[in-house]
């Protein structure tokens, strides 16, 4: 199991934690259950030791965030 530093940004706050998971994308959908995630709002995610993914939130589907790259415009 690996653990994963994160990071949820808006412009009126900034949320930190930790998260244990299997796997990165089980790390990211963890999020979305326990993290209060509005469009626009920014993620930094990743290990101990390697820079973190830097995504944005760009919508949502079935209740849960909808993540792009930071940087990439929604199609």
């Amino acid at each position: 199991m690996s653990r994963y530093s994160f990071a949820v940004s808006s412009p009126e706050s900034r949320q930190e934690g930790v998260i244990d998971s299997e796997s990165f994308l089980a790390a990211v959908d963890a999020l979305g259950l326990h993290v209060d995630v509005r469009t626009g709002d920014v993620l930094e995610i990743g290990v101990a030791g390697f820079p973190p993914a830097k995504y944005q939130c760009v919508g949502e589907l079935k209740n849960l965030p909808v993540w792009m790259p930071a940087g990439q415009k929604a199609a």
